[in-house]
């Protein structure tokens, strides 16, 4: 179908809008966070408000901790989708749909829901104000969404590809890693981007099941310094900028893969 100037000059515009809409708020926080702080009076960037805050909110340590937390999550959690998505999607065995829609309850159950009593569960396990703690359910959120969307990705592909493998005799791991996987690589990437973004922004797990601080996160040490420092806009920005940071790299490393994965799945629906 081909469209006209007038239309494409109308997505454009509106695109042109939308993009505008979404960029004020991330172009506000960066002019903020090299602005001048209070009672400086020069002018030009303030490249070092950057430095300022992360000698100040000893951001470094939170960093590193906000990393382990989200490699070990995202890495699991992908694992485990993986190999329950490839399950789900194309293998039949009795009560795979009641058990698929068992998963799903992983969608539907907020965190605030189950967190005390599940904080309760993991003290008597000796986890809390460890890693496993803080860890354990976002696994487990993540592994929920993390099926739903590789059991799609892979009952989406052509059925003859597993038959064709079983007859010359591939081994169920050996097909999912050869065949099933690199037809797959944007879908998992879409969802590694998921993940890792969802576990670095996750506030109230790592609150509740930390409560030694021991595995004190990005976030909270954004929310206490913004406490402290609650006056100075340039450096509350700037440490907004410092812990937005590492997503945005993971976005830009897999923003091809990201792209065309959500693109596949606008076509499939």
């Amino acid at each position: 179908m081909r469209i006209s100037a007038p239309e494409k000059a109308l997505n454009y515009i509106i695109l042109g809008l939308f993009a505008l809409f979404a960029l004020t708020p991330v172009a506000t926080i960066a002019a903020t966070a090299l602005g001048p702080q209070i009672g400086d009076q020069t002018d030009g960037l303030h490249f070092g408000n950057i430095v300022d805050a992360w000698q100040i909110g000893e951001f470094g340590a939170a960093l590193g901790r906000s990393l382990l937390v989200a490699m070990l999550v995202v890495i699991s959690a992908l694992t485990l989708s993986i190999l329950a998505g490839y399950a789900f999607g194309t293998m039949r065995f009795r009560g795979s749909t009641a058990l698929f829609y068992l998963f799903l309850l992983g969608l539907m159950v907020p965190a605030e829901a189950i967190i005390i009593p599940l904080f309760f569960d993991l003290r008597t396990l000796g986890l809390i104000d460890t890693i496993w703690a803080v860890s354990l359910p976002q696994i487990a959120q993540s592994v929920a969404f993390g099926t739903f969307w590789m059991r799609a990705q892979f009952r989406a592909l052509p059925p003859n590809l597993v038959e064709a493998a079983a007859i010359d005799g591939t081994s169920g791991l050996q097909t999912l890693w050869r065949i099933i996987i690199p037809p797959s690589l944007p879908s998992i990437a879409t969802v590694t981007v998921l993940m890792f973004m969802w576990t670095w922004n996750e506030f109230l797990i790592p609150l509740v099941m930390s409560p030694g601080a021991t595995w004190r996160t990005a976030p909270l040490g954004l929310a206490i310094f913004k406490g402290q420092y609650t006056a100075d806009n340039a450096l509350i920005a700037a440490a907004g900028v410092i812990i937005a940071t590492p997503i945005v790299v993971v976005f830009l490393l897999l923003q091809r893969y990201f792209i065309n994965g959500m693109l596949e799945g606008a076509a499939k629906e």
